[in-house]
Protein backbone atom coordinates (compact mmCIF):
# COMPACT_ATOMS: atom_id res chain seq x y z
CA UNK A 1 0.00 0.00 0.00
CA UNK A 2 1.85 3.09 -1.29
CA UNK A 3 -1.06 5.41 -0.48
CA UNK A 4 -3.57 5.43 2.37
CA UNK A 5 -6.91 6.10 0.67
CA UNK A 6 -9.46 7.92 2.78
CA UNK A 7 -13.13 8.56 2.07
CA UNK A 8 -15.11 11.71 2.80
CA UNK A 9 -16.92 9.87 5.60
CA UNK A 10 -13.54 9.25 7.31
CA UNK A 11 -13.08 13.01 7.76
CA UNK A 12 -14.42 14.71 10.87
CA UNK A 13 -13.67 18.39 10.32
CA UNK A 14 -10.49 20.48 10.59
CA UNK A 15 -8.52 17.83 8.69
CA UNK A 16 -9.08 15.10 11.28
CA UNK A 17 -9.29 11.60 9.82
CA UNK A 18 -10.06 8.41 11.77
CA UNK A 19 -9.34 4.98 10.31
CA UNK A 20 -10.15 1.45 11.43
CA UNK A 21 -10.05 -2.02 9.86
CA UNK A 22 -7.70 -2.90 7.01
CA UNK A 23 -6.15 0.55 6.69
CA UNK A 24 -5.54 0.78 10.44
CA UNK A 25 -3.96 -2.68 10.44
CA UNK A 26 -1.64 -1.66 7.60
CA UNK A 27 -0.62 1.59 9.28
CA UNK A 28 0.10 -0.22 12.55
CA UNK A 29 1.69 -3.44 11.27
CA UNK A 30 3.44 -2.39 8.05
CA UNK A 31 4.27 1.27 8.63
CA UNK A 32 4.71 0.61 12.37
CA UNK A 33 3.31 4.08 12.91
CA UNK A 34 3.61 5.96 16.16
CA UNK A 35 2.77 9.50 17.22
CA UNK A 36 4.17 11.94 14.69
CA UNK A 37 4.59 9.43 11.86
CA UNK A 38 3.93 11.02 8.46
CA UNK A 39 2.05 8.98 5.88
CA UNK A 40 1.13 9.59 2.26
CA UNK A 41 -2.67 9.86 2.03
CA UNK A 42 -5.19 10.52 -0.71
CA UNK A 43 -8.86 11.46 -0.71
CA UNK A 44 -11.01 9.30 -3.00
CA UNK A 45 -11.75 11.42 -6.11
CA UNK A 46 -9.67 14.18 -4.53
CA UNK A 47 -6.13 15.27 -3.82
CA UNK A 48 -3.00 13.61 -2.47
CA UNK A 49 -1.10 14.80 0.59
CA UNK A 50 0.15 13.93 4.05
CA UNK A 51 -1.37 12.44 7.17
CA UNK A 52 0.35 12.87 10.53
CA UNK A 53 -0.52 10.40 13.30
CA UNK A 54 -1.60 12.18 16.48
CA UNK A 55 -3.64 9.44 18.18
CA UNK A 56 -3.41 5.66 17.97
CA UNK A 57 -5.22 2.99 19.97
CA UNK A 58 -5.73 -0.77 19.74
CA UNK A 59 -8.33 -0.39 17.01
CA UNK A 60 -8.15 3.12 15.53
CA UNK A 61 -5.67 5.69 14.26
CA UNK A 62 -6.34 9.41 14.02
CA UNK A 63 -4.50 11.50 11.43
CA UNK A 64 -4.22 15.20 10.72
CA UNK A 65 -4.46 15.30 6.93
CA UNK A 66 -3.73 17.89 4.27
CA UNK A 67 -4.19 17.39 0.51
CA UNK A 68 -1.86 19.49 -1.62
CA UNK A 69 -1.36 17.59 -4.91
CA UNK A 70 -3.58 16.63 -7.81
CA UNK A 71 -3.92 12.93 -8.69
CA UNK A 72 -1.97 11.73 -11.75
CA UNK A 73 -3.53 12.32 -15.18
CA UNK A 74 -5.77 9.53 -16.46
CA UNK A 75 -4.73 7.16 -19.20
CA UNK A 76 -6.63 8.28 -22.35
CA UNK A 77 -8.21 4.86 -22.75
CA UNK A 78 -11.63 3.27 -22.70
CA UNK A 79 -11.03 -0.43 -22.06
CA UNK A 80 -13.64 -2.97 -23.16
CA UNK A 81 -12.91 -6.32 -21.59
CA UNK A 82 -14.56 -9.68 -22.08
CA UNK A 83 -15.55 -10.65 -18.55
CA UNK A 84 -12.88 -12.99 -17.08
CA UNK A 85 -13.39 -15.65 -14.43
CA UNK A 86 -13.84 -14.17 -10.94
CA UNK A 87 -10.36 -15.01 -9.66
CA UNK A 88 -8.74 -13.30 -12.65
CA UNK A 89 -11.25 -10.45 -12.49
CA UNK A 90 -9.98 -9.45 -9.05
CA UNK A 91 -6.40 -9.13 -10.31
CA UNK A 92 -7.52 -7.43 -13.50
CA UNK A 93 -9.48 -4.74 -11.67
CA UNK A 94 -6.43 -3.95 -9.55
CA UNK A 95 -4.16 -3.77 -12.60
CA UNK A 96 -6.60 -1.62 -14.58
CA UNK A 97 -6.87 0.89 -11.74
CA UNK A 98 -3.09 0.93 -11.22
CA UNK A 99 -2.48 1.68 -14.91
CA UNK A 100 -4.68 4.77 -14.81
CA UNK A 101 -7.62 3.50 -16.85
CA UNK A 102 -10.69 5.52 -15.86
CA UNK A 103 -13.37 3.83 -17.96
CA UNK A 104 -13.79 0.06 -18.00
CA UNK A 105 -16.61 -1.78 -19.76
CA UNK A 106 -17.03 -5.45 -18.83
CA UNK A 107 -18.66 -7.22 -21.76
CA UNK A 108 -20.39 -10.52 -22.32
CA UNK A 109 -19.40 -12.76 -25.19
CA UNK A 110 -19.72 -16.23 -26.62
CA UNK A 111 -16.79 -17.52 -24.56
CA UNK A 112 -17.84 -15.82 -21.30
CA UNK A 113 -19.34 -18.36 -18.89
CA UNK A 114 -22.75 -17.14 -17.74
CA UNK A 115 -21.92 -18.01 -14.16
CA UNK A 116 -19.21 -15.32 -14.12
CA UNK A 117 -21.90 -12.64 -13.98
CA UNK A 118 -23.06 -13.96 -10.59
CA UNK A 119 -19.80 -13.26 -8.77
CA UNK A 120 -20.01 -10.87 -5.80
CA UNK A 121 -16.93 -9.14 -7.22
CA UNK A 122 -19.32 -7.37 -9.60
CA UNK A 123 -21.30 -5.75 -6.79
CA UNK A 124 -20.63 -2.08 -6.10
CA UNK A 125 -18.75 -3.03 -2.94
CA UNK A 126 -16.75 -5.78 -4.63
CA UNK A 127 -15.66 -3.58 -7.52
CA UNK A 128 -14.68 -0.72 -5.21
CA UNK A 129 -12.61 -3.02 -2.99
CA UNK A 130 -10.37 -4.28 -5.78
CA UNK A 131 -10.16 -0.99 -7.66
CA UNK A 132 -9.01 0.72 -4.47
CA UNK A 133 -6.22 -1.84 -4.05
CA UNK A 134 -4.93 -0.79 -7.47
CA UNK A 135 -5.16 2.90 -6.65
CA UNK A 136 -3.26 2.36 -3.41
CA UNK A 137 -0.36 0.79 -5.29
CA UNK A 138 -0.32 3.43 -8.03
CA UNK A 139 -0.71 6.45 -5.70
CA UNK A 140 -3.90 7.56 -7.41
CA UNK A 141 -7.26 8.61 -6.00
CA UNK A 142 -9.71 8.54 -8.91
CA UNK A 143 -11.77 5.34 -9.11
CA UNK A 144 -12.47 4.08 -12.62
CA UNK A 145 -16.02 4.07 -13.91
CA UNK A 146 -17.09 0.45 -14.49
CA UNK A 147 -19.98 -0.41 -16.81
CA UNK A 148 -21.48 -3.90 -17.09
CA UNK A 149 -22.82 -4.95 -20.49
CA UNK A 150 -24.39 -8.41 -20.51
CA UNK A 151 -25.63 -8.27 -24.13
CA UNK A 152 -22.90 -8.17 -26.75
CA UNK A 153 -24.78 -7.26 -29.91
CA UNK A 154 -26.90 -4.36 -28.55
CA UNK A 155 -23.82 -2.84 -26.94
CA UNK A 156 -21.65 -3.12 -30.05
CA UNK A 157 -24.35 -1.86 -32.39
CA UNK A 158 -25.99 0.85 -30.27
CA UNK A 159 -23.29 2.16 -27.91
CA UNK A 160 -19.84 1.32 -29.19
CA UNK A 161 -19.84 3.48 -32.36
CA UNK A 162 -20.39 6.62 -30.26
CA UNK A 163 -17.80 5.49 -27.68
CA UNK A 164 -15.18 4.84 -30.36
CA UNK A 165 -15.95 7.97 -32.40
CA UNK A 166 -12.96 10.30 -32.51
CA UNK A 167 -10.66 7.75 -30.86
CA UNK A 168 -8.14 5.21 -32.11
CA UNK A 169 -10.24 2.03 -32.11
CA UNK A 170 -8.42 -1.27 -31.57
CA UNK A 171 -9.43 -4.85 -30.90
CA UNK A 172 -6.72 -7.18 -29.60
CA UNK A 173 -7.03 -10.20 -31.88
CA UNK A 174 -4.16 -12.27 -33.30
CA UNK A 175 -5.72 -13.44 -36.59
CA UNK A 176 -6.01 -11.47 -39.85
CA UNK A 177 -4.77 -8.47 -37.90
CA UNK A 178 -2.65 -5.44 -38.68
CA UNK A 179 0.62 -4.58 -36.99
CA UNK A 180 0.54 -3.38 -33.42
CA UNK A 181 0.48 0.44 -33.57
CA UNK A 182 3.07 2.59 -31.85
CA UNK A 183 2.27 3.76 -28.34
CA UNK A 184 1.09 7.36 -28.27
CA UNK A 185 -0.97 9.63 -26.05
CA UNK A 186 -4.03 9.38 -28.30
CA UNK A 187 -7.56 8.78 -27.01
CA UNK A 188 -8.04 5.08 -27.62
CA UNK A 189 -10.85 2.55 -27.39
CA UNK A 190 -9.41 -0.94 -26.89
CA UNK A 191 -11.36 -4.21 -26.79
CA UNK A 192 -9.75 -7.33 -25.31
CA UNK A 193 -11.59 -10.63 -25.46
CA UNK A 194 -12.33 -13.11 -22.67
CA UNK A 195 -10.25 -16.22 -22.07
CA UNK A 196 -10.15 -17.91 -25.47
CA UNK A 197 -10.64 -14.61 -27.27
CA UNK A 198 -13.43 -13.19 -29.38
CA UNK A 199 -15.07 -15.45 -31.95
CA UNK A 200 -14.95 -14.33 -35.64
CA UNK A 201 -18.52 -12.97 -35.52
CA UNK A 202 -17.64 -10.77 -32.56
CA UNK A 203 -14.47 -9.46 -34.23
CA UNK A 204 -16.53 -8.60 -37.32
CA UNK A 205 -19.09 -6.69 -35.25
CA UNK A 206 -16.35 -4.83 -33.36
CA UNK A 207 -14.72 -3.93 -36.68
CA UNK A 208 -18.01 -2.58 -38.00
CA UNK A 209 -18.16 -0.33 -34.93
CA UNK A 210 -14.75 1.15 -35.76
CA UNK A 211 -12.25 -1.06 -33.94
CA UNK A 212 -9.37 -2.40 -36.05
CA UNK A 213 -7.93 -5.86 -35.29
Amino acid sequence: MNLILVHPEDLHGDGVCRLRGRRFDHIRDVHRAELGTRLRVGLVHGGIGTGVVFEISESEVTLQVTFTQEPPPPLPLTLILGLPRPRMLKRTLQSVAAMGVKRLILLNGYRVDKSYWQTPVLTEQGLAEHLQLGLEQAVDTVLPEVLLRKRFKPFVEDELPDIAKGTRGLVAHPYNAGDLPQAEATPTTLAIGPEGGFIPYEVEKLSQAGLVP
